[in-house]
């Protein structure tokens, strides 16, 4: 899917030049790179700039943990062609919201000439940019305790030019910001705040007309959770109203808590307004782990009549799920997915292992008592270790995590996830077990962080490592592409032979009436 901080900051930038005092008289270029699913030319890129002799400055936004050193690498080429840099997201963000000091790692990208900007830009990003312009940007802003209102501001949007490198083009717009909840985990609270700030109807009817008219159907709504948006039954009525009266019909998804089918009316109006998928953050079924992680909210009691109450609607349920909580051990933990699997009528888990991202309570609770962390901020994609486990060693952590995907999606599972699935919404489960299997048994990473064909340069390396021979580097990228040739079409063989195979009358004890 598209970067929704991507996008937001090209319409913040095109706002700004055409409003703002501060800009008049100067006439914007805008070139907009997503890596996850390009690559940046920089040498070609910077020459062309050079030769129109255009003022210029790169703008990296949303840059997460794991995406912070490769950030800062490609800030440096950038520097070395003679641009200056701003680099954004939730990193920097985290890193001044909850530590008291510089890190290594922020001292390091100052040092480079990289300015750094903490917070959320919509107030003043014009005057970034005219410092930009004048040459005149600091090494650092510091914007965390600006928390701008969010209506009548500028809604995501990106160029047209995107939609041809993704796969499966989904857009999205954040709908609000922030959480009411207190998860020690979580990095939303601390960096948008526990206050809910939130567009208005009128805000995402223009999004959702803007993204309709050009052909965007599939939508992600990014807020951390959509339940709690003060507005929700306002713009799901509009949705719904401009679905009956115009026909303008969007596939939605949304995150949610395990408590929003409480709302009332909530699930209803939501799934009219054309939500087919939910992320629900169900984290663990033991009440402990929920416990330890100020995860409050979620009631054992309550998963299955929740998910029950979504399916009985139509939607197509995922849960977030957390491998190596305190109390975890590789045994508990299979034995809990099990369960997962026998009594929850989920439709899809997605596995994380438990990582102090900077920005949470649980980053500054380790920093502040010098518990050992990775160094190498890669790391944190919560998908590898970087602290010790008080019950595990790091191997077992990732054996729990690796089996905890092999038992969800093992064949038999696959099955009675489909069985389970009546009516058109069969085929989008089919669609989405695709992706997740490939994603995590073919090519080895998170769904959320692969795609179908992934891009590779020879050269791109980090600083340090050497580059490889030409013919080694190819024929191993070769053997790699005619494994994944092959593979790819049994797994789909294998799930289409699964999915043409009849459930009418299908019963299981997850989705059994109570």
């Amino acid at each position: 899917m598209t970067s929704n901080s991507l996008a937001c900051l090209y319409s913040l930038t095109r706002n700004a030049f055409q409003e703002h005092p501060l800009l008049a008289g100067i006439e914007p270029v805008l070139h907009v790179f997503d890596e996850t699913a390009q690559k940046i030319p920089v040498k070609k890129f910077c020459a062309g700039l050079r030769a129109t002799g255009e003022r210029a400055v790169i703008c990296m936004t949303g840059v997460q943990t794991n995406q912070f050193a490769r950030a800062v690498d490609l800030a440096a080429m950038f520097r070395t062609e003679g641009f200056p840099v701003m680099i954004g997201g939730f990193h920097v963000s985290g890193i001044l919201a909850m530590i008291p000091e510089m890190t290594t790692e922020i001292r390091d990208a100052l040092n480079r000439g990289i300015t750094l900007v903490a917070g959320e830009v919509e107030i003043r990003w014009p005057e970034l940019l005219r410092a930009a312009y004048d040459g005149t940007l600091r090494s650092f802003y510091n914007f965390i305790a600006e928390r701008p209102d969010l209506r009548g501001v500028p809604g995501p949007e990106l160029p047209d030019t995107m939609a041809p490198c993704f796969f499966n083009y989904q857009t999205g717009f954040d709908a609000g910001r922030g959480c009411p909840f207190a998860c020690s985990f979580c990095t939303i609270i601390n960096v948008q705040g526990n206050i809910m700030r939130g567009r208005s109807a009128d805000d995402i009817e223009k999004l959702v007309r803007y993204n309709h008219a050009h052909g965007h159907r599939k939508i992600f709504i990014t807020d951390d959770n959509f339940a709690r948006h003060k507005d929700w039954e306002k713009i799901a009525d509009r949705l719904i109203e401009m679905k009956d009266k115009e026909n303008i019909r969007c596939s939605l998804m949304i995150q949610t808590d395990t408590a929003a089918h409480k709302i009332p009316n909530f699930i209803e109006k939501m799934t009219h307004a054309g939500v087919r998928r939910v992320f629900i953050g169900l984290e663990s079924i033991d009440a402990a782990n929920l416990k330890s992680a100020g995860k409050n909210q979620n009631q054992l009691k309550e998963y299955r009549r929740m998910l029950q109450a979504w399916r009985d609607h139509g939607a197509i349920t995922t849960a977030g799920y957390i491998i190596g909580f305190p109390n975890d051990t590789y045994e508990s933990i299979m034995r809990d997915i099990e369960l997962l699997k026998k009594r929850l009528p989920l439709d899809l888990a997605e596995f994380f292992i438990m990582t102090p991202l900077p920005g949470s309570r649980d980053h500054q609770r380790a920093y502040k008592n010098k518990i050992p962390m990775a160094a190498d901020t890669n790391l944190y994609d919560t998908n590898h270790t970087v602290t010790k486990h008080p019950r595990m060693t790091g191997a077992e952590v990732m054996r729990a995590y690796r089996d905890a995907w092999k038992s969800f999606y093992s064949p038999e599972h696959c099955r009675t996830l489909l069985m389970r699935r009546p009516g058109p919404r069969r085929r989008l489960l089919f669609s989405s077990l695709v992706w997740f299997c490939s994603s995590v048994f073919l090519t080895g990473t998170h769904p959320l962080l692969g795609g179908f064909i992934r891009l590779k340069g020879r050269r791109d390396r980090r600083p340090g490592y050497p580059v490889e021979p030409v013919i080694p580097y190819y024929m191993a990228r070769l053997w790699e592409f005619v494994v994944y040739a092959v593979r790819m079409p049994l797994l789909i063989l294998r799930l289409w032979l699964i999915n043409r195979e009849p459930n009418e009358g299908y019963m299981d004890e997850a989705i059994a009436p109570e």
